[in-house]
């Protein structure tokens, strides 16, 4: 009987999950009680959809809620690659499919082209953001920016809010919300798994050069962290 129970036991990240979803909604339900449209900033990648699962059976005045992305690849909204693709599967669901949704990409070719479009879309929505759920890659990237990227120094320190983005690393050119646009939040979380994530967050802990660890521009400010094994 040990042995069935334990099988059904939530799992670390699931639990993960619950929190970070449970985290996310309360800080959305207190915003919107002072204020009409309340902004949410996610990241794509395989990480978060347990977390875009438990949030969208929230109960939430979703139509409320304006939704974009921390960054993007320069791909169709139905790619297999597209962030945009991810949300729209596991987040704009159920309950929070009234949310509104602002992608990043436009019908240009190249996001150098399009950044500028981008930028004054996301101008209209409900900056601070109640918050923004960062992940994190092996080399430390966040968002789209990259360690190896000719545009990390401008996407560190320029004051658009986007910023077109390749590296030797990736295979698609990108967009990115800018560091200064990602820091424009109330509340910014962190959501990791693995023993791997935690090693590099720890390194980045331990040291200050944000090029080399670009999360590390996120270290000085509140960051909650999610991690689980």
């Amino acid at each position: 009987m040990s042995s069935s129970r334990s099988s059904h036991a939530p799992q670390p990240r699931e639990q993960l999950a619950a929190q970070l979803a449970e985290s996310v909604a309360s800080a959305l339900a207190v915003d919107l009680t002072n204020q009409e449209r309340a902004l949410l900033v996610v990241s794509g990648g395989s990480t978060p959809v347990p977390f875009f699962t438990r949030l969208a059976a929230v109960d939430l005045p979703w139509e409320r809620v304006d939704v974009t992305l921390a960054d993007e690849r320069w791909v169709n909204g139905e790619h297999p690659d597209s962030n945009a693709r991810l949300v729209r599967q596991h987040l704009l669901q159920g309950l929070a499919a009234a949310a509104r949704f602002h992608p990043l990409t436009t019908a240009h070719g190249t996001p150098e082209e399009g950044a500028a479009e981008v930028a004054e879309r996301l101008a209209g929505l409900s900056w601070p953001a109640s918050a923004v759920i960062l992940g994190m890659g092996g080399d430390g990237h966040t968002a789209s920016l990259f360690p190896d990227s000719g545009e990390l120094g401008l996407a560190l320190s320029t004051d658009e809010a986007t910023v077109a983005v390749r590296a030797s690393s990736v295979p698609q050119p990108r967009i990115t919300l800018s560091a200064g646009w990602l820091h424009k939040a109330r509340r910014h979380m962190l959501h990791i798994v693995g023993d791997d994530k935690r090693a590099v967050l720890a390194r980045a802990m331990g040291g200050d050069d944000v090029r080399e660890l670009p999360i590390r521009a996120f270290l000085s400010c509140p960051l909650a962290v999610y991690w689980a094994p």
